[in-house]
């Protein structure tokens, strides 16, 4: 992992990148949650995300919005976060220009910026959006929502109501050509306390589902060798595999949760 600086519009902006080793390898943003509740792209949520893209051999970031730790500038609740957004997304293309896939994954209030940033970037193929809050920011701008992609929301989250979250999804599935798969989490807090491995594992199947169904097309002849990604990603995330990580930080006072 490898700390960046790349400049915003609004000054200096830190991150973390992690670059795959597999050639033309997808991306993946990562956005942090509300900045003035201490949400840093060092988020237990943000880092498990950050976590399971890498497992599954994508180039990806995570930075921190203006305001937040080394990032330069003031808090604008939208605008201007949106605007950091749209820089780290343009700085993760120009050192992967051919990267297959660009996907987008927020946390709460990194969520409701990612999916303005979807509806504004038609390169965007995909998106995850943990505990979007639904029932404090305005989703109508999702008309229509352009692309797939999953939510999750945790069932006893006393801060994003869980009612609002499914009155969302429900809406944007009645759009056309457009799926939203839906993941509510038994006992989950907004914090997703002692749910990590669960919330890693759940957006680890979905995201190799959908880079299948996306996948190249098979050859009429014979039998389409796999790619090193979906090899990659068979051998990685087997997601058992990774809980004794996510378990380590499950607890890590390093790492802040909102």
């Amino acid at each position: 992992m490898t700390e960046v600086l790349f400049n915003g519009h609004a000054g200096r902006l830190e991150g973390r990148y992690h670059q795959s080793e597999i050639p033309g390898a997808p991306i993946a943003l990562i956005l942090h949650p509300h900045p003035q509740y201490g949400g840093t792209m060092n988020n237990k949520v943000v880092y498990t995300l950050f976590s399971c893209f890498q497992n599954l051999g994508f180039s990806v970031l995570r930075f921190n919005f203006r305001s937040v730790g080394r990032s330069q500038g003031e808090f604008e609740d939208g605008p201007g976060e949106l605007s950091d957004a749209t820089v780290a997304l343009d700085w993760l293309q120009s050192v992967n220009p051919d990267a297959r896939q660009c996907w987008i994954a927020g946390y709460s209030f990194g969520a409701w910026i990612g999916l303005q940033l979807l509806m504004r970037r038609p390169d965007i193929n995909n998106f995850v959006a943990v505990s979007p809050p639904a029932n404090e920011k305005d989703f109508s701008f999702l008309a229509p929502c352009p692309a797939c992609g999953l939510i999750t929301q945790g069932c006893i989250d006393d801060i994003v109501v869980p009612d609002s979250v499914t009155t969302l999804v429900s809406r944007l599935n009645t759009q056309r050509n457009v799926t939203v798969d839906y993941a509510m989490i038994e006992d989950a807090d907004h914090m997703y306390n002692n749910h990590l491995v669960e919330l890693y594992k759940i957006v680890g199947h979905y995201v190799i589902d959908a880079m299948k169904k996306k996948g190249p097309a098979k050859k009429r002849r014979g039998r389409r060798k796999k790619s090193e990604l979906e090899e990659n990603q068979e051998e990685t995330l087997l997601l058992e595999n990774d809980s004794d990580e996510i378990n380590d930080f499950e607890d890590d006072a390093s790492f802040n949760d909102e």
